[in-house]
Order: structure tokens, then C-alpha cells, then sequence
């Protein structure tokens, strides 16, 4: 159905999940990988991460707090996300601010992931150079030898939520004439619709 104003519910996250579900269902490839946006003292940079869900209306990734983008959003925590889900035709943008979440939150994320993402975690110091590949298998080998059983969350390591100042939904037209409604936030969380030319 086309994206109409009308036909658009009140709450974005509404809308989100409804396209998110649909990606799945008609088997995007890897509908959770979104496009990370940051800034920092190198300039703009941009990155796939992994969409982890919502929660209290906030976009959840997590990442090593030492990485590129980690230390981007310690010096301005603001960001953006775009979600492209091509077989639906539809994008989604994401523009707001960014905090860390708790580290029990980082904690239970953590425990639930696959030991080799653990390892992994744990053995990269992501986005500093090595000298080869050989270095982080072997640091992998090593900490798996050291933690047989559970792995301990990295100290650089955890979840951050971005809360949405504005969320734009994006509907692909044959005639180019595409559908864009963007969702601005308002005090007390109230949500405004605008359409944008596209």
C-alpha cells in the first residue's frame, strides 16, 4: 500500500517494526544491518553495524568503545543509521543522539552471544592496526585456553542506544515520484509528520 499520511500510524516505531517484519518475512539479506554514521576530529565516517532492537524507543548496536566509531561518539554523541531493505524497496533513516547503555545491559547482550564472537570481542582491539591476522588467532587460541568456560565482557566493550530526534521512511515509486515522511519529535515525545519531496 502506498505511504500516505493517512494511512501512517501516529508512532514511527509502529511503522519501523511493520517494514522491519516485512524485510524478514520476504528474506532480505541481513535486514539488521544498518549504516552507522558518525563524526569525530578525522571527519564524517560510516560503518555497518548490526541493529540489536528497540528499547524505550532507543536503536540499539553495540561495539568496542575504543573503535573509530567509539571514539567518535564520546566526542559527539550524535548519529545517524540508515536501514536499506532492497526486495521491499523501502529505507529508513535514523537521526538522534547516542548513549551508552548499562554495563549490565552490555553484560547480558554479551553472555548471549556465541563464545567465537566472545573470543573475538575480547582478543580485538578494534580498528587499531596489527601486524597480521596471525596475531588475533592467536591471541583467540590463547584466551580460549584462559577462559574455558565463560568469557568475561571486555572492559572497552558494550551497547549504546541511539534515541531518534527524527525518523524518515522512504517507499520506492516506478516513476521515481517515491513516498518520504519524516517524523520529527516534539516536547514531550510527541510525534509530528512532514512529507518531503523526494
Amino acid at each position: 500500500m502506498p505511504l500516505t499520511e493517512l494511512r501512517a500510524p501516529s508512532d514511527p516505531l509502529v511503522l519501523f517494526r511493520r517494514w522491519y517484519r516485512e524485510a524478514e518475512r520476504v528474506g532480505a539479506p541481513q535486514p539488521d544491518a544498518m549504516t552507522l554514521a558518525t563524526a569525530g576530529a578525522d571527519g564524517p565516517s560510516a560503518r555497518m553495524v548490526l541493529f540489536k532492537g528497540i528499547r524505550d524507543g532507543a536503536f540499539l548496536f553495540y561495539s568496542n568503545y575504543s573503535s573509530r566509531k567509539g571514539r567518535d561518539l564520546s566526542g559527539d554523541n550524535r548519529a545517524a543509521v540508515v536501514f536499506y531493505w532492497f526486495p521491499t524497496h523501502h529505507q529508513v533513516r535514523v537521526s538522534g543522539t547516542v548513549k551508552r547503555l548499562s554495563r549490565a545491559a552490555s553484560r547480558t547482550y554479551f553472555a548471549s552471544r556465541p563464545r567465537g564472537a566472545q573470543l573475538s570481542a575480547l582478543a580485538s582491539r578494534q580498528s587499531r592496526h596489527i601486524p597480521s591476522r596471525e596475531v588475533l588467532e592467536r591471541a583467540v587460541v590463547e584466551l580460549a585456553v584462559k577462559y574455558p568456560d565463560d568469557v568475561p565482557l571486555p572492559e572497552d566493550w558494550g551497547g549504546y542506544a541511539l534515541r531518534p530526534r527524527w525518523i524518515e521512511f522512504w517507499e520506492n515509486r516506478q516513476d521515481r515520484l517515491h513516498d518520504r515522511l519524516r517524523y520529527i519529535r516534539g516536547r514531550e515525545g510527541v510525534w509530528r509528520v512532514e512529507r518531503l519531496a523526494p
